[in-house]
């Protein structure tokens, strides 16, 4: 068993992919017409044939309240592994990207938070 495809709920398609392939530099690899909604999935550009990112419409009734409840806790969604968090968040901040909490030296681990700008707060993190 391997996870191939995972999902983050989105409430905006087409914003989510300009600010996951423009902003965090991700790569469309999937686009497929599924109804009123796409089946749109980016992956790393330094693993283009790894794990996928659906980008999943929040459609569901339930998404949109835990959606809601994760970024009013300050609680991201989901985390990606980066090289360098205070690099990377220099990076972003530069393209306009927002932070709720800044790069964070957390002993074995150093984190920060950014809002997607699609209903969700993701964590970026680097372990030392």
């Amino acid at each position: 068993m391997r996870i191939h495809v995972t999902s983050v709920f989105v409430d905006d398609q087409a914003k989510a992919l300009a600010f996951y392939t423009e902003k965090l530099g991700f790569l469309k690899k999937t686009d497929v017409p599924a109804g009123e909604a796409r089946w749109l999935t980016v992956v790393s550009p330094a693993d283009p044939d790894g794990v996928e990112l659906l980008l999943e419409p929040a459609g569901h009734p339930a998404a949109a309240p835990f959606q809601q409840a994760l970024v009013a806790d300050g609680i991201p969604f989901t985390s990606f592994v980066v090289d360098d968090v205070h690099a990377e968040v220099e990076r972003l901040k530069g393209l306009g990207v927002e932070f709720t909490q800044e790069a964070t030296d957390l002993g074995p681990v150093v984190t920060a938070v950014l809002d997607d700008t699609c209903g969700n707060l993701i964590q970026i993190a680097t372990m030392k």
